[in-house]
């Protein structure tokens, strides 16, 4: 790769403007091109932060005029393999919004893009990059707890977007429930092997398809992580990074998703006969010094690009956590348990 980077930004609406800003504080890094569908919002947009660069409506164009090496695709879902398909095929890495795309079949296609043209499809997946997060994985992979059996997360909040969320079917798996799956991976290790899942729209929900779901995934490493949430609950709301537990043969990890993480361990020594054991707390190492949210995954993704190797949230590996929301969704239709393995060829 070039050191420097000449960035097209596809997409130009609210979120665009953390890409942008992002963009612009690299020193390696220039915006050449503002694309959008509506010309006007790529102008404002280049307004609102200053910059020269054109602006188009079509990224081909916007790729021959300005030689850029990277897109970031900040466009909506239904937009993304036409815009990923497009730069790679024209030569420029990807670095976009989640998901990869609206079907397995789609992502499944632009890895094999990205293979066949050795450009990079990394995918923002910024809920991996926190100082707390990063501390809890420490104390499941250090052995703290021993052998994970289980992982939990429930995530309960009431939003009210308004606009498209609102009309999903299933607006909780969909839209949002991407996150805490990649969340799961990354904190186990594992990857998804099946799915169970219970959609339903419980009452006082305003939104016009299932806004809760229960899940229940088989993992690769022989553990089970259980999901629960809802877009619709009213009262002590949990932190969008959910509430977790990692239970395993030691004892277990625990993060309320806004704190520092901790352990509770049995004691060392002698124990017997004594019907529950006695427990010694540890707190979680630190040692992460990362940019969080956003930022941090940005810089993972531009590191990735300078050193040459996959970045973290690579569409290979994306890939399995689109899995496990497409699996889920296709379990609560059908009634039954899902194997995951072939939506991503595991």
């Amino acid at each position: 790769m070039s050191d420097t980077y000449r960035i097209v930004v596809a997409g130009c609406g609210n979120m665009a403007n953390a890409w942008v800003k992002g963009a612009l504080a690299r020193d390696n890094a220039e915006i050449v091109g503002l694309v959008d569908i509506k010309l006007e919002f790529a102008q404002a947009m280049a307004e609102r932060h200053g910059l020269a660069c054109e602006t188009f409506t079509d990224l081909a164009e916007a790729l021959e005029r300005t030689g850029a090496n990277v897109v970031c695709d900040v466009t909506i879902p239904a937009s993304h393999y036409g815009v990923c398909s497009t730069a790679l095929q024209r030569g420029a890495h990807v670095l976009g919004e989640k998901p990869m795309a609206e079907s397995m079949a789609d992502a499944r296609e632009l890895i094999a893009i990205s293979d066949r043209t050795g450009r990079t499809y990394a995918v923002m997946q910024n809920r991996r990059y926190n100082a707390n997060i990063r501390a809890l994985r420490e104390l499941v992979k250090n052995g703290t707890i021993g052998r994970v059996g289980y992982a939990g997360a429930d995530f309960f909040l009431g939003p009210r977007f308004g606009g498209f969320r609102e009309a999903m079917d299933s607006p909780l798996l969909l839209d949002m429930a991407i996150h805490t799956f990649d969340q799961a991976r990354f904190l186990t290790g594992a990857d998804p092997v099946s799915v169970y899942c219970h959609e339903f729209n419980p009452p006082g929900s305003w939104y016009a398809g299932n806004a809760s779901a229960i899940c229940i995934f088989e993992m690769s490493d022989g553990s089970v992580f259980a999901y629960r949430g809802s877009w619709c609950a009213e009262g002590a709301p949990t932190s969008w990074e959910a509430q977790w537990r990692i239970q395993g043969e030691k004892g277990a990890a625990i993060w309320d998703g806004t704190g520092a993480p901790f352990a509770e361990v049995a004691l060392p020594g002698e124990q017997e006969g004594k019907f529950i054991r006695e427990y010694e707390r540890v707190e979680a190492p630190f040692a992460w010094q990362g940019r969080s949210g956003h930022e941090g995954c940005f810089d993972e993704m531009f590191a990735a690009l300078e050193e040459g190797r996959p970045a973290e949230t690579d569409c290979r590996d994306n890939i399995k956590s689109m899995a496990m929301v497409y699996g889920a969704i296709d379990s609560a239709k059908a009634g039954r348990k899902i194997d995951l393995k072939p939506y991503y060829g595991g």
